[in-house]
């Protein structure tokens, strides 16, 4: 196996989650008993330009033939989408004569914000049922995988864009070069990309190793992407530290022959992991002992509540949690069932442990005594949004970056 960016011989592991399905492959009650495809799911990290990933053992237009994921279903991603789009227009002086291109748009959770301040946009979207929806919405889309002859298409029939978005994306292209090479022909000469990208650093300080699956292809930190994106012409000039995902970068990029200034918090960025020592071997070798202490903690909750007669169930149905049900072997010994805002999934079972996915309502029905958080980046929002469960003394449990047990009457009392 080489590395996709620089063709290295990957030589290291960094981490050996065993086999899992695909983490957005939900099971109907008709397949259940159908034989179920899982591949390795091994992270391994080049020591030549220290990008870290995951082999493409499925294409992504296998992915991305029907997505379960929409972005719409996550009231605190919509409105941080939305404080963007605010922010970006007034940083870059957008206007109706302007262009915005999203590269992996989903339903137009973001570029609808655009549509209602005026700014003419696009949406680039792989996945047909997911681009469907966005133009249901009012938000232009062109179902389509983003590269060279993508950019190419764009540009003669609409234009250069003066801004591109690429928002948790960069990790989902197995062909990093040729993304990122077509970034750089859709960009105008003065225009501004940006992108946001769970930050590799937080990932392993954090304990956050139910963000790598076979969806995600790479795993980014600063000093991986700046040698991406200047082999192609574009230079990061800014960056900013968000908390979406567990800790994110959004970086600023343009042509390396633009105006914009460099902000000396690229610099700063670069320092920090290289304190942090993303460019040491030894960094990466010690990240797997610390992820099987955590699966031990989490283990050792659901075995003592199961024992004490506990009823437990989840809340989410995301990608990340498949990974923890999966590596953890969480089944429906420990999980009655688990619930998810989007009404794709209701109905269907989670890969590979088989736990029933049901609408929110069933929490109150069965009104359990522990809620597992799958999508722990989003705690803050689940914990208020479901803060009544405290009146019949449920406890929500947090898995990540440790085990924590959360009581909503202690929070809101």
């Amino acid at each position: 196996m080489r590395c996709r960016h620089c063709g290295t011989t990957l030589q290291h592991s960094l981490i050996d989650l065993g086999m899992s399905p695909l983490c957005e492959s939900f099971i109907t009650e008709d397949q259940l008993d159908a034989p179920e495809t899982y591949y390795p799911l091994h992270a391994r990290v080049c020591h030549s330009c220290w990008l870290v990933q995951l082999p493409e053992f499925v294409s992504p237009a296998h992915i991305f033939t029907e997505y379960a994921y929409f972005s719409s279903y996550s009231t605190t991603w919509v409105a941080h989408a939305g404080r963007y789009c605010e922010m970006i227009k007034g940083r870059l002086g957008l206007s109706p004569k302007s262009f915005v291109v999203e590269l992996g748009s989903n339903d137009g959770y973001l570029l609808q914000h655009f549509v209602g301040l005026g700014v003419p946009v696009l949406g680039i979207e792989p996945a047909a049922n997911v681009a469907e929806t966005a133009r249901q919405a009012g938000v232009p889309t062109l179902n389509a995988f983003f590269g060279p002859e993508t950019a190419a298409q764009v540009v003669a029939e609409t234009g250069h864009a003066d801004l591109i978005v690429a928002n948790n994306v960069l990790a989902q292209v197995p062909e990093l070069n040729d993304f990122v090479a077509g970034m750089a022909h859709l960009l105008a000469p003065e225009g501004v990309v940006t992108i946001e990208v769970p930050h590799l650093e937080r990932l392993m300080a954090e304990n956050q190793f139910d963000t790598i699956y076979h969806e995600h292809f790479s795993y980014i930190s600063l000093l991986v992407a700046e040698r991406i994106f200047a082999q192609h012409g574009l230079t990061v000039f800014d960056l900013e530290e968000l908390p979406t995902h567990g800790g994110s970068l959004r970086v600023y990029l343009s042509h390396r022959a633009s105006r914009h200034p460099v902000s000396i918090r690229v610099a700063d960025m670069l320092a920090q992991e290289r304190r942090a020592g993303l460019e040491m071997l030894s960094t990466y070798f010690n990240f797997a002992g610390r992820i099987e202490r955590t699966k031990r903690e989490l283990l050792s909750v659901l075995i003592k509540a199961r024992e004490e007669g506990k009823r437990v169930c989840g809340y989410g149905a995301p990608g990340k949690g498949n990974t923890l049900l999966n590596y953890a072997a969480i089944g429906t010994d420990f999980l009655d069932f688990t619930v998810d805002r989007n009404p794709y999934k209701h109905g269907r079972y989670t890969p590979g442990m088989h736990i029933p996915i049901h609408p929110v309502e069933a929490i109150d029905d069965s009104k359990p005594d522990y809620i597992l958080i799958l999508p722990w980046n989003l705690k803050d929002e689940i914990v208020q949004q479901m803060r009544h469960v405290g009146r019949w003394g449920a406890k929500f449990i947090v898995p990540i970056p440790s085990v924590s047990i959360v009581d909503p009457n202690k929070l809101f009392s």
